[in-house]
C-alpha cells in the first residue's frame, strides 16, 4: 500500500489516490501514512472523506496525531473531532501537551466537551475511564417496532448496537436485549417479554483490568457500566477491553524482566527514562549478587584444595537464575490472569520450593 501511495503522490495523481484509499481498512491506511513525511501525510490525509479520515486518525500513534493537529486548520480539526466518539477524544487528549489539548477542546461542540469532561473525571484505571457514552438504551414498556425505530435513529452515532439496555424513567438499568432477539421477534411484541433481567454489569469505579477480564470470561461484545445507584452511565466495548488486556500483558512482560512498567512505547522514551525504569531492579539484583559473592568467599579454602569445584559455580548460578525466571514468570502471569491471589502466597512458596528441590 505504501508503495502505491508514493507512486500516486510522485505522479500527482490525487484523484486516483483518493479512489484507491476509499473503503480501505483504516488500520492499514494509518500504518502506511505514518511512513510518509509531514508534507505527504497532510496531502494524503486531506484526500480522505470526513468519516474515513476520523477512523484513520483514531488508528494513528500519539506522535502522528499530535503532528497532524499542529498542521491542520481549525475547521479540519473540528470535522475530525465531530466524527470521533467521546471516549476516543478523551483518550486522545489524556496524554497530549497542554497546547494540543486546548486546541482540541476549542474545536469540539459543547455537548461533546461535556462528555469528554465526564470521562476524564474518572480515575485512570477505572471502568469509567474506558467506557463509551454512545450506546442504545430503550425505555421499559415499548414494542419491538418502536425499539427498532430507535435503533435506526441512534445507530449511526453509536459505537456498538449489538445490545440494547432497558432502563426505567430514572435511568436504572433493568436488563439487556440483543438486536438479534429484536429482529426475530414480532413487530408488535413487547420488549419487556424479551429482555434478560440477569444482566452482568460493572461499576464506574471497578478496575479496568478486572472489567477486561470479564470479556475474556464471558465473550462479551459490550458491558454496561452503572454508578453506585444502578444508573446506567456508559458501556465498555470489546475494542477498549482488548486495548486494556494488551497494555496489561505488556506490563506483565516488563515485570517479568525486572523493569518498571511504562505506558510509553520503546522509541518514545529517552535514554534517561529507560535507565530510570531499570536501575532500581538492577541495584536490587546487584545487592543479591553481593550476598552470593560473600557466601562463595567462605569456601575459598575448599576451592584452593579442589580447583575443579570452581567450574561448577557458573552452572549452579545459571541454573538458579533460570529456575527463578521460570517461577517468577508463572507467578506473575498467574497474578495477571487471576489464577493466583495474594492469599495464595504460602501455597505458591511451598509448590515452587518443592519444584526447586525436585529439579
Amino acid at each position: 500500500m505504501l508503495e502505491k501511495i508514493l507512486n500516486y503522490l510522485n505522479n500527482k495523481q490525487y484523484i486516483l489516490l483518493k479512489g484507491y484509499l476509499t473503503d480501505r481498512n483504516e488500520v492499514d491506511v494509518a500504518n502506511a501514512l505514518e511512513e510518509l513525511d509531514d508534507e505527504q501525510l497532510v496531502i494524503v490525509f486531506r484526500l480522505l472523506e470526513q468519516d474515513e479520515a476520523a477512523e484513520v486518525f483514531a488508528c494513528f500513534s500519539q506522535d502522528t496525531q499530535e503532528k497532524l493537529i499542529k498542521l491542520m486548520q481549525d475547521d479540519e480539526i473540528k470535522s475530525i473531532m465531530a466524527n470521533l466518539f467521546a471516549d476516543d477524544v478523551a483518550d486522545l487528549i489524556e496524554d497530549m501537551p497542554a497546547d494540543i489539548v486546548t486546541k482540541i477542546l476549542l474545536n469540539v461542540d459543547e455537548s461533546q466537551r461535556d462528555n469528554i469532561n465526564t470521562l476524564l473525571k474518572y480515575p485512570k484505571d477505572s471502568a469509567g475511564s474506558i467506557m463509551t457514552l454512545e450506546y442504545i438504551d430503550l425505555p421499559r414498556g415499548i414494542q419491538v417496532k418502536d425499539a427498532l425505530n430507535a435503533i435506526r435513529r441512534k445507530g449511526s452515532t453509536t459505537e456498538s448496537i449489538y445490545a440494547c439496555y432497558i432502563i426505567d424513567a430514572y435511568r436504572h438499568l433493568l436488563g439487556v436485549v440483543s438486536v438479534r432477539d429484536l429482529i426475530f421477534a414480532g413487530l408488535d411484541a413487547q420488549v419487556d417479554d424479551l429482555y434478560n433481567e440477569n444482566v452482568i454489569k460493572v461499576l464506574t469505579t471497578d478496575d479496568k483490568e478486572d472489567v477486561a477480564n470479564l470479556f475474556d470470561k464471558y465473550d462479551f461484545l459490550g458491558l454496561p457500566v452503572v454508578d453506585h445507584e444502578n444508573h446506567l452511565v456508559g458501556v465498555v466495548t470489546i475494542d477498549d477491553a482488548i486495548d486494556v488486556l494488551s497494555d496489561e500483558t505488556s506490563e506483565d512482560f516488563e515485570l517479568m524482566a525486572a523493569i518498571t512498567p511504562s505506558e510509553d512505547e520503546y522509541f518514545e522514551q529517552s535514554v534517561w527514562q529507560h535507565s530510570r525504569h531499570r536501575i532500581v531492579w538492577l541495584i536490587i539484583l546487584m545487592l543479591s549478587a553481593i550476598i552470593t559473592g560473600n557466601i562463595i568467599t567462605k569456601y575459598e579454602d575448599a576451592f584452593a584444595a579442589i580447583p575443579l569445584l570452581v567450574s561448577f559455580i557458573p552452572m549452579i548460578m545459571g541454573t538458579g537464575g533460570n529456575s527463578g525466571s521460570q517461577s517468577s514468570t508463572l507467578i506473575i502471569r498467574g497474578l495477571a490472569t487471576g489464577d493466583i491471589e495474594v492469599k495464595d502466597v504460602l501455597r505458591c512458596w511451598l509448590k515452587e520450593a518443592s519444584v526447586g528441590l525436585l529439579s
